[in-house]
């Protein structure tokens, strides 16, 4: 597996680790790699990823909110909250290309969350892709 989407699955399990116990990411990094096996670049980008979309939730979430219409932030799965954090995160910080980074959360969705997944997250990253400064339809 590519060392990029298998750091986007760690960080998203970090992600909703983050979420249950809300313990410090830096402590909850350290025991995560207790248990899982990695390449260190694997394990940097993973934390890189975790650690910004922990720092961005509050933007992130008001972000989602306000693009989700009639649907409320606490209703979404955690694992669909994770995976929506992790890629806004991502498209903020340009790691990759936007498609890249659509695309890839979609995998997520489809390997860890419902059939209805996919096409909700992908209609409310397109259009928080599109609400970043200096992006398309901004």
């Amino acid at each position: 597996m590519a060392l990029r989407r298998k750091s986007r699955e760690f960080a998203l399990q970090m992600l909703f680790q983050w979420e249950v116990t809300r313990q410090d990411p830096k402590r909850l990094e350290k025991i995560f790699w207790k248990s899982a096996r990695a390449e260190e670049r694997t394990r940097e980008f993973a934390d890189q990823l975790f650690e910004g979309a922990v720092a961005l939730v509050p933007e992130i979430d008001a972000l989602v909110a306000s693009l989700s219409e009639n649907w409320q932030l606490d209703r979404l799965a955690s694992v669909d909250r994770g995976i929506l954090r992790l890629a806004i995160c991502e498209l903020r910080l340009g790691t990759a290309p936007a498609k890249v980074v659509i695309d890839e959360a979609l995998e997520l969705a489809k390997k860890f969350s419902s059939a209805e997944s996919p096409a909700f997250l992908n209609g409310v990253l397109d259009a928080a892709y599109k609400s970043l400064p200096g992006k398309p339809g901004k």
